[in-house]
């Protein structure tokens, strides 16, 4: 596992909404005012940044960073950098741009903040339904297709696709659950995020503490909790030397479509298991974490900012009597009717969910040109809007897929920014906030498998530019495009 998936941790449950200083952005009152004021803004924050300006600084005629004055913004170094379908937008944006959260809030609809549990229990219902119809063919398909012979792989690989995409619906209800915005019920909430995450072996206060801190400190590079890049001292060191070496011993197509797709195995496949027991992936502030031990594995260099303080720990336990209860279950089915059925009806079905959790996490905050953030350049705001919206209802000509994942990834946006705003709601959020701020509100249009592999080969290590961490991509630029 190359050392971009790093050990990891993280602390803060509650959101502190300190904003920034009054930005030049806040809401109009009228929303002919809003589209008015987004029409005159720069092209380099409306828009994304001027590809002939870009082309300019690139070549030195448009001052690139490097100076005292160049920190942020369009007026960084942008050499190496690659374009995603966002046109380098995120980096046009300066700190005095992003207004305080409680401005952000005010253009949010009130009606979005409200909880209804007889709503959620019906999605609900919805994932669950699914969810069994998907079980019951597999359930019938076993006497004819037996899944301990080999020839019926084909078929067992078919229903897992089919299943897993499906039941990912159960867990992003789990997971609002665990951001409290299922029902005002905290019995009814917590019964049912728990035992869906217990079913699918996600311990559920434990994700439920750590997530709370990915949400605090989005594209943080010391204590983000999920993706965070690693950091380049030099461009032979860690993950960008040895993608330099696939590149020098494949050749610079034939290198990065390898590196992708061993970046998309170790992500996709092995990189929520590997979160869950070593912390992979989150930043180094808490050294080496395990969600199903309350302690910490390694000594973590910021020990006041340990994962699970107080009585965390005695959630993390109680998360794992839920583990050890799915777990024994799994052992008495495979015990009694073998591994075989298992996987089939259970494990093919769970490495596809997790595959989903991962491509969710790891694009709703990535992108080659979609900076980090150090502790004394990171705020909470400035956070949450470097989420990226994505077009995940045209997955497929119905939107099945984004209707089934109740939108979790094509309204990410207004959850990073309140995570208690229900999943059926958050379209609404979604509006207002891009219709009153559409110079900060991120929205790439690359279609998702594009967008992934545009990820998986340019998302490997970042170098330090002004006030912002930028993916290092030099020579790769065109490569890059989707």
């Amino acid at each position: 596992m190359p050392s971009s998936i790093r050990n990891s941790a993280l602390l803060a449950l509650l959101l502190s909404f300190a904003g920034n200083d009054a930005s030049a952005f806040a809401p109009q009152g009228l929303a002919a005012k809003r589209r008015a004021a987004a029409a005159a803004a720069p092209l380099g924050v409306a828009t994304g940044i001027d590809i002939g300006a870009m082309e300019e600084m690139k070549t030195g005629g448009g001052g690139g960073g490097g100076g005292d004055g160049d920190k942020t913004g369009a007026m960084i170094d942008l050499n190496g950098i690659a374009f995603s379908g966002l046109n380098g937008k995120a980096l046009s944006l300066r700190p005095e741009d992003f207004p305080k959260a409680a401005e952000i809030r005010a253009v949010i609809p009130d009606d979005c903040y409200e909880v209804e549990t007889a709503t959620s229990l019906g999605y609900l219902s919805v994932s669950l339904a699914s969810t069994a119809a998907c079980t019951a063919l597999g359930l019938a398909a076993l006497p004819v297709l037996d899944p301990s012979n080999p020839l019926t792989l084909p078929f067992w690989t078919a229903y897992s696709a089919v299943t897993g995409t499906v039941a990912m619906g159960l867990w992003v209800l789990a997971h609002e659950c665990g951001h409290g915005a299922f029902s005002k019920d905290k019995r009814i909430q917590d019964t049912v995020g728990f035992v869906l995450h217990s079913l699918l072996l996600v311990p559920y206060y434990s994700w439920q503490r750590s997530h709370a801190v990915h949400h605090q400190y989005t594209n943080h590079m010391d204590l983000g909790e999920t993706h965070v890049p690693e950091p380049m001292e030099d461009d032979a060191d860690g993950s960008h030397g040895l993608r330099a070496t696939f590149i020098e011993t494949l050749g610079t197509d034939n290198g990065i479509k390898a590196w992708a797709v061993l970046q998309s195995f170790l992500h996709l496949i092995m990189g929520w298991p590997a979160y869950l027991l070593i912390g992979a992936t989150g930043g180094p502030a808490r050294g080496m974490t395990n969600h199903y031990w309350p302690d910490p594995l390694t000594e973590p260099p910021m020990p006041k900012k340990e994962l699970f303080p107080g009585n965390w720990k005695e959630k993390v336990l109680k998360s794992d009597v839920g583990i050890a209860a799915a777990v024994g279950g799994l052992v008495a089915w495979a015990a009694c009717n073998g591994l075989p059925e298992v996987m089939a009806l259970y494990g093919g079905p769970l490495i596809v969910i997790n595959a989903w959790l991962v491509l969710y996490t790891w694009l709703q905050h990535t992108d080659v040109d979609v900076p980090h953030f150090s502790s004394e350049d990171h705020t909470y705001v400035r956070g949450a809007l470097h989420t990226i919206d994505r077009p995940y209802d045209k997955l497929d000509p119905f939107g099945l897929i984004d209707f089934l994942h109740h939108k979790i990834g094509s309204t990410h946006v207004a959850h990073h920014f309140d995570s208690t705003i229900p999943h059926y709601k958050a379209q609404a959020a979604t509006d207002a906030i891009k219709e009153s701020f559409p110079q900060l509100y991120l929205y790439d249009p690359t279609p998702i498998p594009q967008a992934l592999w545009r990820v998986c080969k340019g998302c490997t290590a970042v170098e330090k530019r002004g006030d912002m961490w930028i993916w290092k991509n030099e020579g790769l630029e065109d490569k890059l495009k989707a």
